[in-house]
């Protein structure tokens, strides 16, 4: 018998520590029987006798102990899988139960490993799925200079962890990596925001007949550059200076604007013209501004001012800028 080996409680078939049923005799084996021998110091070495074991009362179904430990493992991966999509197979209670109970445990135990081959199978499809979606992530994210060479490599050991069985540290590698591309595309989209949002702002400015600080098809092309460049931290710092700029000129501009506006509004009601809804969304407008938010203050007034048109004098001076914009 060879010395990692131990006999068959039931048959005396030798037995290797990895086995769950007994090849001869087709019954449960004690996870303690079939370990090797563990020698007593105290005893000399010749008296140890080649069939001694650990002591100990063994597990009152060992094959139950095992089928539980796997199907927990299966129960980790269906819910570490659960964003992939993937439908894990489960193995019913009623044939937990049967399995549990069952005197030759050895077709049950085929049947947990056809589960876990299924499972696995459809994890790669899943994992291959998640591959092609992920490298169009990335792809955007390089197009703007963002660098994802450790992702790319990540991405493959992931899958090709879960070709070769170690799905636990495939799903592992899968949650990492989805984690960091949403963080980066996330800090990109946060600053194409802020991009569009200072950009929206100067037009509106320009549309209401004020002043913008620079001229917003030239800031668009300018901060574009930045962004397609990586340059997150300097894009940020001249949109903060931009968007100052155009509030500090808007404190100055706008209650100005307000005023003739409201004046207007005052001119057409005395033609018999209603304008209760406007004047409220002049006044509303007007609070958003002055209570921090310039964009959805001037967003509101610029509605306004298409739905309902501007003061002459002011519609004179808009169209002034946009062919002197259009000249240059």
């Amino acid at each position: 018998m060879a010395a990692d080996s131990a006999p068959c409680p039931h048959c005396g078939a030798s037995l290797t520590p990895d086995l769950l049923v007994c090849p001869a005799c087709h019954r449960a084996i004690d996870p303690v029987a079939a370990a090797p021998p563990v020698p007593d110091p105290r005893e000399p070495t010749g008296s140890r006798h080649p069939t001694a074991r650990r002591s100990g009362p063994p597990p009152a179904n060992p094959f139950g102990t095992e089928l539980s430990r796997r199907l927990a493992r299966i129960a980790q991966w269906a819910e570490a899988a659960q964003p992939l999509g993937v439908e894990m197979p489960r193995l019913p209670a009623w044939a937990e139960d049967a399995a549990r109970a069952a005197p030759n445990p050895e077709p049950w135990a085929e049947v947990v490993r056809g589960i876990e081959r299924i499972a696995q199978k459809r994890i790669v499809e899943a994992f291959e799925a998640w591959e092609k979606g992920t490298k169009s992530r990335l792809a955007r994210l390089e197009a703007y200079a963002v660098d994802s060479r450790l992702e790319r490599d990540q991405i493959e050991d992931a899958l090709h962890a879960a070709r070769t069985g170690d799905v636990a540290q495939a799903l592992a590698t899968f949650h990492q990596v989805d984690r960091v591309i949403a963080l980066k595309e996330r800090h990109l989209d946060q600053a194409r925001e802020e991009l569009e949002r200072v950009v929206a702002l100067l037009k509106d400015m320009q549309a209401l007949g004020i002043d913008p600080p620079q001229e917003p098809s030239e800031v668009a092309e300018d901060l574009e550059t930045e962004l397609r460049a990586g340059k997150l931290a300097s894009l940020k710092q001249q949109i903060r200076a931009l968007r100052l700029q155009a509030v500090n000129r808007l404190k100055s501009s706008l209650p100005r604007y307000i005023t003739e506006y409201g004046d207007y509004l005052v001119e057409e009601r005395e033609h018999g013209v209603a304008t209760e809804l406007e004047a409220m969304d002049l006044a509303a407008g007007a609070r958003e501004f002055f209570r921090g938010h310039p964009e959805e203050g001037l967003r509101r007034l610029r509605a306004l001012q298409q739905r309902h048109g501007l003061p002459a004098g002011r519609t004179a001076r808009v169209a002034a800028r946009g062919r002197g914009t259009a000249g240059s």
